[in-house]
Protein backbone atom coordinates (compact mmCIF):
# COMPACT_ATOMS: atom_id res chain seq x y z
CA UNK A 1 0.00 0.00 0.00
CA UNK A 2 1.38 3.34 -1.16
CA UNK A 3 2.28 5.92 1.85
CA UNK A 4 -0.55 8.63 2.39
CA UNK A 5 1.46 11.66 0.83
CA UNK A 6 3.02 9.44 -1.77
CA UNK A 7 -0.51 8.98 -2.63
CA UNK A 8 -1.57 11.87 -2.13
CA UNK A 9 1.23 13.50 -4.83
CA UNK A 10 -0.29 11.20 -7.37
CA UNK A 11 -3.86 12.63 -7.00
CA UNK A 12 -3.10 16.03 -7.34
CA UNK A 13 -1.53 15.00 -10.70
CA UNK A 14 -3.65 12.92 -11.99
CA UNK A 15 -7.27 13.41 -9.95
CA UNK A 16 -9.03 11.37 -12.60
CA UNK A 17 -6.96 8.46 -12.38
CA UNK A 18 -8.10 7.72 -8.86
CA UNK A 19 -11.13 9.84 -7.70
CA UNK A 20 -12.34 10.91 -11.13
CA UNK A 21 -11.85 14.40 -11.48
CA UNK A 22 -10.88 17.26 -9.22
CA UNK A 23 -13.05 17.12 -6.28
CA UNK A 24 -12.65 17.41 -3.08
CA UNK A 25 -15.40 15.60 -1.90
CA UNK A 26 -14.59 12.91 -3.55
CA UNK A 27 -10.80 13.22 -2.74
CA UNK A 28 -12.22 13.08 1.21
CA UNK A 29 -14.35 9.77 0.85
CA UNK A 30 -11.21 8.32 -0.70
CA UNK A 31 -9.33 8.93 1.70
CA UNK A 32 -11.97 7.81 4.58
CA UNK A 33 -11.81 4.41 2.46
CA UNK A 34 -7.88 4.75 2.51
CA UNK A 35 -7.81 5.09 6.26
CA UNK A 36 -10.03 2.50 6.14
CA UNK A 37 -8.32 -0.44 4.60
CA UNK A 38 -4.98 1.06 6.47
CA UNK A 39 -6.97 -0.38 9.87
CA UNK A 40 -8.50 -3.12 8.21
CA UNK A 41 -5.10 -4.48 6.85
CA UNK A 42 -3.14 -3.41 10.33
CA UNK A 43 -0.85 -1.25 7.86
CA UNK A 44 1.69 0.85 10.11
CA UNK A 45 1.66 4.60 10.08
CA UNK A 46 4.00 6.96 9.20
CA UNK A 47 3.72 9.59 12.31
CA UNK A 48 3.45 12.00 9.46
CA UNK A 49 0.63 9.98 8.61
CA UNK A 50 -1.12 9.88 12.00
CA UNK A 51 -0.27 13.38 12.66
CA UNK A 52 -2.48 14.19 9.16
CA UNK A 53 -5.20 12.20 10.45
CA UNK A 54 -5.48 13.58 14.44
CA UNK A 55 -4.05 17.41 13.47
CA UNK A 56 -5.24 18.41 9.90
CA UNK A 57 -8.59 19.06 10.59
CA UNK A 58 -8.14 21.05 13.27
CA UNK A 59 -5.21 22.90 12.12
CA UNK A 60 -7.31 24.00 9.08
CA UNK A 61 -9.87 25.43 11.16
CA UNK A 62 -7.55 27.71 12.95
CA UNK A 63 -5.94 28.47 9.57
CA UNK A 64 -9.41 29.16 8.29
CA UNK A 65 -11.09 30.83 11.78
CA UNK A 66 -14.09 28.35 11.08
CA UNK A 67 -15.53 26.49 13.94
CA UNK A 68 -17.16 23.85 12.94
CA UNK A 69 -17.71 19.94 13.40
CA UNK A 70 -17.83 19.43 9.65
CA UNK A 71 -15.09 17.62 7.72
CA UNK A 72 -12.37 19.90 6.41
CA UNK A 73 -13.94 19.04 2.74
CA UNK A 74 -16.97 20.84 3.56
CA UNK A 75 -14.98 24.10 5.22
CA UNK A 76 -13.05 23.87 1.69
CA UNK A 77 -16.14 23.80 0.20
CA UNK A 78 -17.63 26.74 1.48
CA UNK A 79 -14.67 29.06 1.09
CA UNK A 80 -14.26 27.79 -2.53
CA UNK A 81 -16.44 28.31 -5.91
CA UNK A 82 -16.43 25.21 -7.29
CA UNK A 83 -15.29 21.60 -6.54
CA UNK A 84 -11.76 22.06 -8.54
CA UNK A 85 -10.79 25.26 -6.35
CA UNK A 86 -11.54 23.88 -3.14
CA UNK A 87 -9.52 20.55 -5.04
CA UNK A 88 -6.75 23.01 -5.44
CA UNK A 89 -7.16 25.01 -2.16
CA UNK A 90 -6.58 21.17 -0.38
CA UNK A 91 -3.36 20.79 -1.90
CA UNK A 92 -2.19 24.28 -0.89
CA UNK A 93 -3.18 24.12 2.68
CA UNK A 94 -2.18 20.73 3.22
CA UNK A 95 1.69 22.07 2.00
CA UNK A 96 1.37 24.52 4.47
CA UNK A 97 0.06 22.63 7.39
CA UNK A 98 3.50 19.95 6.83
CA UNK A 99 5.33 23.26 6.79
CA UNK A 100 3.99 24.44 10.04
CA UNK A 101 3.73 21.33 11.27
CA UNK A 102 6.98 20.02 10.24
CA UNK A 103 5.76 17.04 8.86
CA UNK A 104 8.33 15.63 6.10
CA UNK A 105 7.10 13.96 3.31
CA UNK A 106 9.00 11.40 1.30
CA UNK A 107 11.84 12.83 -0.83
CA UNK A 108 11.38 10.18 -3.38
CA UNK A 109 7.61 12.06 -4.74
CA UNK A 110 8.61 15.38 -6.18
CA UNK A 111 10.71 13.55 -8.30
CA UNK A 112 7.55 10.91 -9.39
CA UNK A 113 5.77 13.83 -9.39
CA UNK A 114 7.53 15.71 -11.97
CA UNK A 115 8.29 12.60 -13.91
CA UNK A 116 4.61 11.71 -13.96
CA UNK A 117 3.87 15.14 -14.87
CA UNK A 118 6.17 14.71 -18.10
CA UNK A 119 4.14 11.78 -19.07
Amino acid sequence: MAGLFKLLDKIKVKPGMYIGGASVTDLFMFLAGYKMAQQEFSVSLTDAEKRFYREFQPWLQRRLGITTSRSWAKMLEFRSLNQQEAFESFFKLLDEFCESEQLSKPESITDETEQMKAS
